[in-house]
């Protein structure tokens, strides 16, 4: 429907910039939290809550519209599977590409290649395309990368839900040595069993907004209220749409 007062002359071209139906959508709003150095945060909130969008911030893929986001350290970001490769080069290219990325130097690449090779469990794929890599392959060379680069802050974004458990299982026993170590680690999952038992704070976002934070345990229950009383309000809607 047309806004009052909208000829279709205006309103096409304004539609075709994006504004012809509503206001601009902000992902996030008016978030402002901090992350101490060898602190591990995790981020809960229903799809579309803008969890990623954070970590996103965080590592510099995404500029902010407004306020600022302050990062001190190297970040290793594993935020979408294949992000920071090429799909056209073999794996052995690709961990030389996505490492630099990452900040790492060639000599430095050499001297952790065969480590990273070895965590992956990617020996007779190195001279393959990635293209013709499955999920859970590009998620086993994207952590390797990430986790042999060094980093002071770890990013992980939902990806250890790619591939099979047992090396699900093996990520997480790295990221526990890297927490002892005193890195950095901000992690986004739907597994808020790990949540709460891995990390020492988290925070709950909704609508783009940042709830609440606290203990994992305390903002875990807090996440489910939240889901309980949004899908109590979502049927309340639908049941009195039937009846109208």
């Amino acid at each position: 429907m047309l806004e009052e007062g909208r000829s279709l002359r205006e309103f096409i071209p304004a539609l075709l910039k994006g504004n012809g139906w509503s206001d601009p959508f902000h992902a996030l709003r008016d978030v402002n939290f901090s992350v101490g150095r060898g602190e591990t945060v995790g981020i809960v909130g229903r799809n579309g809550s803008g969890k990623s969008t954070c970590l996103k911030l965080i590592a510099g893929v995404m500029a902010p519209s407004a306020g600022e986001v302050h990062v001190h350290g190297r970040v290793s970001p594993l935020i979408e599977l294949g992000a920071g490769f090429h799909p056209d080069l073999t794996g052995r290219e690709n961990v030389y590409l996505n490492a630099s990325i990452l900040g790492m130097s060639n000599r430095a690449i050499r001297a952790r290649f065969d480590e990273i090779v070895e965590f992956a469990e990617l020996h007779e794929f190195m001279g393959t395309p990635v293209k013709r890599y499955s999920s859970g392959m590009y998620m086993r060379l994207g952590f390797s990368v990430a986790v042999h680069s060094d980093p002071d802050i770890l990013l992980v974004d939902e990806v250890l839900a790619v591939g099979d458990a047992v090396f699900a299982e093996k990520c997480m026993v790295k990221i526990r040595e890297m927490h002892r170590q005193g890195v950095t680690i901000v992690i986004v999952s739907h597994n808020l069993d790990m949540i709460r038992e891995f990390c020492q704070r988290a925070l709950l976002l909704s609508g783009g907004h940042l709830i609440e934070e606290g203990r994992p345990a305390e903002i875990v229950e807090r996440y489910w209220q939240l889901a309980r009383a949004e899908e109590a309000t979502a049927e309340a809607a639908v049941t009195n749409v039937l009846v109208q």
